[in-house]
C-alpha cells in the first residue's frame, strides 16, 4: 500500500461484524479483499481486510470467537469475494458463516471432520504413513 494510502484497524464483538461491513460498504469500500484467521489456543481471530479504491483506505476488521462458538454471519452478500475467502476460512479452521450461501470445503476432502490450521489438528494415519 502506498505510503500516502490511510489504514486503521479497530476490533469489534462479532455480533456487530453484519452491521459494521454494511457500514464499510456504505463508506466506499468496495474491495474485501481478504479474510484469514488465527488459532490463538484459547479462541479464534477472525481478520478482515478492506479496501477503499476512491478514497485510497484500508481497513483492517479484527473479531474474536470462542472456541465454542465458531459461528459469525456471511458477508457474501454484500461483497462476493467473501463467498470464496469464508469457504477458505471454514475449511481450515473450521468457522461456520451463518447465512453463507454454499459453505463446503474448498481444499481439503469433503468427507474431513479436522480442520487443518487449528493448533489441535492431528494428521489423519493415512498422511503420517510414509509411502517411500
Amino acid at each position: 500500500m502506498a505510503a500516502d494510502a490511510l489504514e486503521k484497524q479497530i476490533e469489534i464483538p462479532k455480533g456487530a461484524l453484519l452491521e459494521t461491513a454494511r457500514r464499510f460498504a456504505g463508506e466506499g469500500f468496495d474491495n474485501l479483499h481478504c479474510i484469514t484467521a488465527v488459532d490463538k489456543k484459547e479462541n479464534i481471530e477472525l481478520i478482515y481486510i478492506f479496501y477503499s479504491m476512491d478514497r485510497r483506505a484500508r481497513m483492517i476488521l479484527k473479531t474474536t470467537l470462542a472456541l465454542n462458538d465458531l459461528t459469525v454471519e456471511s458477508l457474501a452478500n454484500i461483497w462476493r469475494s467473501a463467498d470464496w475467502l469464508e469457504r477458505e476460512v471454514y475449511d481450515l479452521f473450521g468457522v461456520r458463516f451463518l447465512n453463507h450461501p454454499d459453505l463446503k470445503r474448498i481444499l481439503n476432502p469433503d468427507d474431513w471432520d479436522v480442520h487443518p490450521l487449528r493448533k489441535d489438528f492431528s494428521r489423519p494415519d493415512f498422511i503420517k504413513k510414509s509411502q517411500y
